[in-house]
């Protein structure tokens, strides 16, 4: 098939929460990404509309530049993982790592704001399946070497983003073929993209705009989806309550004891110090002072 019909040379499949929407903006207009939407969510929830769909997002780029998509979706779908060795064998495979319980926290802040659940932080983790499989860094990391190899699969930490955008900016580039791009002194080198600091001050309100906005991405009405944000409704919609607090110091420790197990075991994998994932804020604090 000619340029016309690509499909994307890079995945970056997360998992959600560890800064794939920064990668999304910083790499937008630099490389081919799905035109009008971040996430297709193909090889998961869109796999029945075929594969002529998705390559509908990639029509028109040029074979002189990377094609990829950005969708932290994929990382813990055994199935997804399955289609997209099926469908690009030789993708490279981006899969991006932050604290697994700060990355809980962030993943609950986006389901209250979007309305997916109106109960507290650890109620809804023990409900979700979902949010706790993708914590399971060590095993699905091992699925997506086993079908990629090894050297087709970057490990990227959230640590090292906030430590130096641009350092981590250039080996994302390195690894897929992009040109080098300069991120110091701009706003994105120091903004949190997508960062969730309050609940929506009306939940059904929130749930309406969630399905609204859903479906006009799903049926393509993309700079719709862009014009209710630049006029605001979105965060009009999603926002205006209450601010979210931090983590209780005493969920936080529980919780990294029982994430111990899989931090030491994901330490060797990665041949990378996790200790600051071990300790959380309170510990990092004390080896501070």
């Amino acid at each position: 098939m000619g340029e016309d019909f690509r499909l994307p040379d890079f995945l970056a499949v997360g998992p959600q929460r560890t800064g794939t929407t920064w990668l999304h903006e910083v790499l937008q207009g630099h490389v081919g990404l799905p035109r009008g939407i971040k996430e297709t969510d193909f090889f998961v929830k869109n796999y029945s509309r075929g594969i002529g769909w998705y390559r509908e997002f990639f029509r028109g780029y040029g074979s002189e530049l990377p094609v990829g998509e950005i969708d932290p979706n994929y990382f813990s779908s055994e199935q997804a993982l399955e289609r997209i060795a099926l469908h690009i064998p030789h993708a490279k495979i981006i899969c991006s790592f932050r604290d697994p319980v700060e990355r809980l926290y962030s993943s609950y802040r986006v389901m209250r704001r979007d309305a997916w659940t109106r109960v507290g932080f650890e109620e809804t983790i023990a409900r979700n399946r979902l949010v706790k499989e993708s914590s399971r860094y060590t095993h699905y990391l091992r699925k997506w070497r086993e079908s990629f190899g090894t050297d087709r699969v970057l490990v990227c930490l959230y640590d090292d983003l906030v430590a130096s955008p641009q350092a981590y900016l250039d080996r994302v580039c390195e690894f897929i073929g992009a040109p080098r791009m300069l991120v110091e002194g701009r706003a994105l080198a120091t903004e949190r993209v997508n960062t969730v600091t309050h609940a929506p001050r009306s939940r059904r309100l929130a749930q309406n705009a969630r399905n609204a906005r859903d479906w006009m991405r799903l049926n393509r009405w993309h700079r719709a989806v862009e014009l209710l944000d630049l006029l605001g409704v979105w965060r009009f919609c999603f926002g205006r309550g209450e601010e979210f607090p931090p983590l209780a110091p005493e969920i936080d420790a529980r919780l990294r004891r029982e994430f111990l197990p899989e931090i030491e075991a994901f330490e060797k994998l990665i041949g990378r110090d996790l200790s600051a994932w071990k300790q959380g804020p309170s510990g990092r604090r004390r080896a501070a002072g």
